[in-house]
């Protein structure tokens, strides 16, 4: 039985990229036309035959908050996608609220690929405790497990005597939920003295997996993988069982940019992830998922050929109000943008004895003893932002590689 899901997974550098910008290209085409909002916003791309890289970085981004807005403007894809039956199946609600469609497409969040890693395979019993109501999770799962050929018992969230004893009765061999609800589940099954002993692979997402969880099924006998993926946009990374870090699905483009800013990074710094959905149904283009992360370097070893991210590593929405006003990312970029020899920058907020904000603007630069380029940057930074700020010089590369632009060290007021 093969360890990869296809051979898609295995293709080299050159045709993955080659293949998936000429279906981006394809894609845009179509886009353009039909959607109303990207039509006005990628306007000045319509007539390129073909899309690449660097011209997808010059594309603006668009937000979830965007989203929201659109949504209440002209329910429910806000001018991005017209979908109605037979295409649309169902409509779904994620906080917000967000308006989500599912449409015929088999797969369409392509689920199968990251259950197929987690060693689910055709002919498995998923216990799928994702939510049903009203969000997409559950159907999201469900799709995939349908794709490889496995039947699903619909759990849900809650009643988790109800779940331990239905697990002991159907034996069910995968696991698919919130890793805490896994645990919760085999606690009552240890006090109710059930044999969940069925269980031996597990697909978890939706928060964060401790590695002493992690431990703690596998000592039970459950490998536990788990996969990064949004309501908006489907499957986004996922585990190996022999890899580091997480596999990209082979459905999206995905870009590192610095927060604030539509910019990729080198690989290996932090930033912003930003994916690019080649679902012709439901296309989402520069969609910023406000998740921090970072490519990891080299290939997998787990012979996977597509590239890894290190997982969520925090958000990197780091606005903040000082003295009243707000400051954002987005002003912090300005502000570098405005002098070439300021490379890289970091606004520092902390709180002297008097409890008044400081401000601080780290900015990385080649000559650290620069009297006129320190000026500089806090005139740009009061013009931008309307605040003084105090500003220092530092060396490249020694400003934290954590993707954040706007630190935050003020003591929370309780």
């Amino acid at each position: 039985m093969s360890t990869f899901y296809d051979a898609m997974e295995l293709r080299s550098t050159q045709e993955r990229v080659e293949h998936q910008f000429a279906l981006l290209s394809d894609m845009l085409g179509q886009v353009l036309k039909q959607s109303p909002y990207y039509g006005e916003l990628l306007a000045e791309f319509a007539r390129l035959e073909k899309i690449d890289a660097a011209t997808l970085s010059k594309m603006p981004l668009t937000r979830k908050s965007d989203l929201q807005a659109l949504q209440q403007e002209q329910p429910p894809f806000g001018k991005l996608a017209e979908l109605s039956p037979p295409i649309l199946t169902r409509l779904f609600a994620s906080p917000g609220p967000i308006y989500e469609p599912e449409t015929r497409r088999p797969d369409g969040w392509r689920f199968a690929r990251a259950l197929y890693a987690a060693g689910v395979r055709a002919g498995d019993l998923l216990h799928n405790c994702f939510s049903y109501h009203f969000t997409p999770a559950g159907a999201m799962v469900e799709s995939g497990a349908f794709a490889l050929e496995c039947a699903v018992f619909p759990a849900g969230t809650g009643q988790t005597e109800l779940q331990a004893r239905t697990i002991a009765d159907l034996r069910p061999r995968a696991y698919v939920g919130t890793p805490s609800f896994l645990k919760i589940i085999l606690d009552k099954g240890d006090e109710l003295g059930l044999d969940l002993g069925s269980l031996q692979k597990g697909l978890v997402s939706g928060e964060y997996f401790s590695p002493e969880l992690r431990s703690e099924f596998a000592a039970r006998g459950i490998d536990a993988l788990q996969c990064y993926a949004t309501a908006d946009l489907g499957l986004i990374a996922y585990e190996t069982a022999e890899g580091h870090g997480m596999i990209l699905d082979e459905g999206v483009i995905v870009e590192i940019v610095r927060p604030g800013t539509g910019d990729p990074v080198p690989d290996g710094e932090v930033g912003e992830v930003v994916v690019t959905c080649l679902n012709p149904d439901y296309p989402l283009i520069r969609f910023a998922t406000g998740d921090l992360s970072a490519i990891l370097p080299g290939p997998s070893p787990c012979g996977r050929t597509n590239r890894r991210i290190k997982g969520w590593l925090g958000r990197a929405d780091q606005s903040a109000k000082v003295r009243g006003m707000f400051v954002h990312p987005s002003q912090v970029a300005e502000v570098l943008s405005r002098h070439d020899a300021a490379l890289k920058g970091r606004l520092l907020l902390n709180r002297d004895p008097r409890g008044l904000d400081e401000v601080c603007l780290q900015v990385e630069a080649e000559i650290t003893e620069d009297a006129a380029l320190l000026q500089a940057l806090a005139d740009s930074f009061q013009d931008v932002t309307k605040l003084r700020a105090e500003v220092s010089l530092c060396q490249p590369g020694s400003l934290a590689n954590d993707g954040k632009v706007i630190d935050d060290k003020r003591p929370i007021e309780t």
